[in-house]
């Protein structure tokens, strides 16, 4: 079972929530599941409202691939250098910025930073 950490202004303090090993959810699904405040609008992977920063808390390095949508809305927001972008497709390593409604959580414990405000730096 992984721990998902997240860390927000809008948060009084960090909230730690366990995520199912197995569940496809997102992250996006598990914040709403969990009544945290994080931003959004389409819920498609096009508006950039999501905006995350995520951190892995242990050893692991796991990646979910990036959506066409989101590669675009990453780009288009200037949070995918094209080094990232190969890291990513290529060595299969997780960049720094994600959108919450694309990303699903793997078997690893993760600080998920996010502003509050949409499409908003973390």
């Amino acid at each position: 079972m992984a721990t998902v950490t997240f860390s927000s202004p809008l948060l009084h303090k960090d909230v730690t929530v366990y995520a199912v090993a197995g569940d496809t959810g997102t992250i996006l699904a598990l914040a709403e599941k969990n009544k945290i405040p994080l931003p959004f609008e389409c819920r498609d992977g096009e508006c950039g409202s999501c905006l995350i920063e995520v951190t892995s808390l242990d050893d692991k390095k796991m990646a979910t691939a990036l959506t066409e949508k989101e590669r675009a809305a990453l780009k288009a927001l200037g949070k995918l250098t094209s080094k990232e972008l190969v890291d990513a497709e290529v060595n299969d390593l997780p960049p720094k910025y994600r959108l919450a409604c694309q990303t699903i959580v793997r078997d690893q414990d993760i600080l998920v930073k996010f502003s509050g405000t949409p499409g908003g730096a973390a």
